[in-house]
């Protein structure tokens, strides 16, 4: 399968320990969910998970799931730079291809992708809420470049090139013929003036491994953090920026899923990374799909920039940035 990929060259930087990264800066992203909603119904999703063996031996490409249950979570990004040029891209795809062409629609991007105004796709990682939504897309530009972690698995590229794979019964009907861009993860790729990506190796639930995220360095502000669920947890993601990035010190804002309470538990740990969350100084946070309404209670009574949404299209609450809600950051 990779001997059919065109595999481009990216700009990779060496983080120094020693020596904060400079990556740039832009002058303005703005982020609008296109989805958040993971599943409809938490005890079919709990169903069909025990079903393919539980937490340790569930797989997501060798277990049916419920396709009738699966929404998805994708979110359109718009970067702006210095000069006034804007870059626009995808970042992941959801899961329910009619689902997510209905949420495409809405926000003109079946549009956008037929005449080529979104630049690139961006994934985050391999599970299935993120990933298997690529039909959506290819239907309206199956030659769009798409930007993914070395992690990916063999039938990942499967799904790529339009095959079934066996087990999960999952297809993509519609082979990708474009540019496909493999960043290794452990390593921190520039994709524009401002922009990084980081790969993070990680093993996480349903036999999937790596979660790549992105830094964006926003002029006189400081770091946006955009997480796809931030299996790699929160507080990792904030250390890095923290550790590696040169941004005057400041982390600014935070988008995503961060995975804190995703399934309603919310015990002591999930609680510390909460608190731990208030010692970096976010001025806006717009934490939506697994990070869980626990989570995001427990910011808001902490205090914390939580951004509100409008509750509606399929999301559980206002509380939070949901389906059509928008985020500007500069």
């Amino acid at each position: 399968m990779l001997d059919s990929t065109r595999v481009v060259s990216a700009d990779y930087l060496k983080p120094d320990e020693r020596n904060l990264q400079s990556i740039g800066e832009c002058k303005r992203v703005s982020i609008t969910c296109i989805s958040e909603v993971a599943w409809w119904d938490v005890n079919v999703r709990a169903r069909d998970f025990m079903s393919a063996g539980g937490p340790k031996e569930a797989d997501q490409w060798r277990s049916p799931w419920t396709p009738s249950n699966a929404a998805g979570a994708s979110a359109l990004v718009e970067v702006e730079s210095l000069d006034g040029a804007k870059t626009r891209f995808l970042v992941d795809v959801g899961c329910n291809v009619k689902y997510m062409d209905e949420r495409f629609k809405a926000h003109g991007v079946d549009r956008m992708l037929r005449q080529g105004e979104v630049d690139f796709l961006y994934i985050t990682h391999e599970h299935l809420d993120h990933f298997w939504g690529l039909e959506a897309v290819l239907k309206y530009n199956p030659n769009i470049k798409i930007v993914i972690p070395s992690t990916f698995q063999p039938s990942a590229f499967s799904f790529l090139a339009g095959d079934e794979v066996v087990g999960s019964g999952v297809r993509n009907s519609i082979a990708h013929k474009g540019e496909l861009v493999i960043l290794q993860v452990g390593e921190m790729v520039r994709l524009l003036d401002g922009v990084v990506s980081v790969g993070f190796d990680i093993p996480i639930l349903l036999k999937i491994r790596g979660e790549q995220s992105l830094f964006f360095n926003v002029e006189d502000l400081g770091l946006v953090l955009l997480a796809g669920c931030c299996h790699q947890n929160v507080i990792t993601l904030a250390d890095y920026a923290t550790n590696h990035l040169q941004a005057q010190g400041k982390l600014y804002g935070l988008y995503g899923g961060l995975h804190i309470a995703p399934f309603g538990s919310f015990g002591d740990e999930e609680q510390g990374w909460v608190d731990r969350l208030g010692e970096y100084g976010f001025k806006k946070i717009a934490a939506n799909h697994c990070t869980g309404l626990p989570a995001i209670r427990r910011m808001i009574e902490k205090g914390y920039p939580v951004m509100h949404g409008s509750g509606s299209n399929g999301s559980q609450s206002d509380l939070y940035i949901g389906n059509g809600d928008s985020v500007v950051f500069g």
